[in-house]
């Protein structure tokens, strides 16, 4: 029977707008916001042509070594990474990289972000050896930035054990994803949806290693704060009963698996068809 491999969630990192700067032109300000809209909603495909027109005003009006520039560099990079096109995200992400580096400095924490960045793109396509020095890299630049107990830190924390536990470095990983969790639910809240990242990627480590009774109530709490923050419809909702539902049938719970795999279905089904829906409106 096919059991839909369980998925972690990544704590993304990329900032679109540097504060105190503005675009020039109304179009620049529609392309940016019709793009971030189709983005939020999920709908990746379509944001791309609009990611694309901003950037090339952008560079137009900023510059094209401007920080500005750089962020809309990262959004696009992001939208095809989001859509498994790394080929086309890579020399995106590394031209903001060199960007900001020229800009800002070093040791910037939009410098931190863009190697954060570029080190999951890494990470997704198994270039472990590339990615691990970007990532500890961008982990030192955001705490030397921000301080050891700010949120990117955290986010960048889960990355790099996500990295590990794709490496099987399980040992490593745990006492980073649990150092990622703690600075989550005191920096931000205990039911805030960035836990529930750190929730379930902790408990996916547990789940690869066999320890069921472990990783059964991060997903269970994983699932209530998903639920209740952002809607019992909402497309990680799916996931998250997705996950839980292979825990439990590894567990020999085929009823209960059964159930939550049927509610992913319908969400899923359901998001399916607003997406269909929704690209017959693009103009």
């Amino acid at each position: 029977m096919f059991i839909r491999k369980a998925r972690a969630l990544v704590l993304a990192i990329f900032s679109l707008w540097p504060a105190g700067v503005y675009a020039q032109s109304e179009a620049l300000i529609e392309a940016y916001n019709q793009a971030k809209a189709l983005v939020e909603a999920g709908h990746y495909e379509q944001a791309i042509p609009f990611w694309r027109k901003a950037l090339e005003l952008g560079e137009k009006e900023f510059g094209p070594s401007n920080p500005t520039t750089a962020a809309l560099l990262d959004a696009l990079a992001q939208t095809y990474h989001h859509q498994g096109h790394y080929a086309e995200a890579e020399p995106l992400y590394k031209r903001a990289l060199s960007i900001r580096e020229k800009a800002l400095g070093h040791e910037h924490p939009s410098v931190a972000t863009s190697l954060n960045n570029l080190a999951e793109l890494y990470r997704a396509q198994g270039r472990y050896e590339e990615a691990a020095p970007l990532h500890k890299r961008s982990l030192a630049t955001y705490e030397k930035a921000l301080g050891p107990e700010h949120p990117s830190v955290a986010r960048s924390l889960n990355n790099l054990a996500e990295l590990y536990r794709a490496q099987g470095r399980y040992e490593e990983a745990e006492p980073i994803y649990k150092r990622a969790l703690a600075i989550l639910e005191k920096a931000l809240d205990p039911e805030h949806p960035d836990v529930t990242t750190s929730l379930n990627n902790l408990a996916l480590l547990y789940v690869a290693q066999g320890l069921y009774a472990e990783a059964e109530p991060l997903y269970r709490r994983t699932l209530t704060i998903i639920e209740k923050t952002l809607g019992s419809g909402h497309p990680n909702v799916a996931m998250s009963l997705e996950n839980y539902a292979a825990l439990l049938r590894e567990t020999g719970r085929s009823a209960e698996a059964n159930e939550m795999e049927a509610r992913a279905k319908a969400i899923r089904a359901k998001h399916a068809d607003e997406t269909a829906e929704f690209s017959l409106r693009i103009p």
